[in-house]
């Protein structure tokens, strides 16, 4: 928690203020970087109260490749209500893009199970990368998504004895 206060501190004090679509305007500040080693646990980056049932039903939701509120309503998850339509549907938000990334000869990639599968079958590769936004699809995405990009490094070299070893992570955030 120390490395996101300061983090925030330094937002405060040496961010660059910045209009946005909302007309809220940001603070901004570039290329900075929190590190966490999740072996000791899941960092929740906030200083407010989270409702764990949202976060797990979203992040489900997400990897199931849903485009449409009505699953998490049925859930009692309503944090995208303000951006569903009528019927329930956001376009094509994380979830379309997190598993059914459209290919140039119609089909579609499941950036997900890309990243498991390398992971597993060739961990040292450098390609182990996972995008969050489609160029094409943003004038239309009801939300654009917070994570740009994600790359993920494998280090076989530090094994925890069950054959697996440490993966580093590194989120590009708006």
């Amino acid at each position: 928690m120390k490395s996101y206060l300061d983090l925030l501190k330094d937002v405060l004090e040496s961010g660059t203020q910045k209009g946005d679509r909302t007309g809220t305007g940001t603070t901004s500040v570039f290329g900075r970087q929190i590190r966490h080693d999740l072996s000791k646990g899941f960092p929740l980056l906030t200083t407010k109260k989270l409702h764990f049932k949202s976060i797990a039903n979203e992040l489900i939701w997400f990897l199931n490749g849903d485009t449409n509120n009505n699953w998490l309503n049925e859930n009692g998850v309503k944090i995208w209500d303000e951006w569903a339509l009528e019927d329930g549907s956001l376009g094509p938000i994380y979830g379309a893009q997190w598993t059914a990334w459209p290919t140039k000869e119609g089909g579609t990639i499941n950036q997900i199970d890309y990243v498991i599968d390398t992971l597993k079958n060739n961990p040292n590769s450098r390609r182990i990368l996972f995008h969050g936004w489609n160029v094409e699809y943003l004038p239309d995405e009801t939300v654009s998504p917070h994570e740009n990009v994600l790359t993920i490094a494998s280090r076989r070299f530090r094994s925890y004895g069950d054959g697996m070893g440490e993966e580093t992570l590194v989120k590009l955030q708006r």
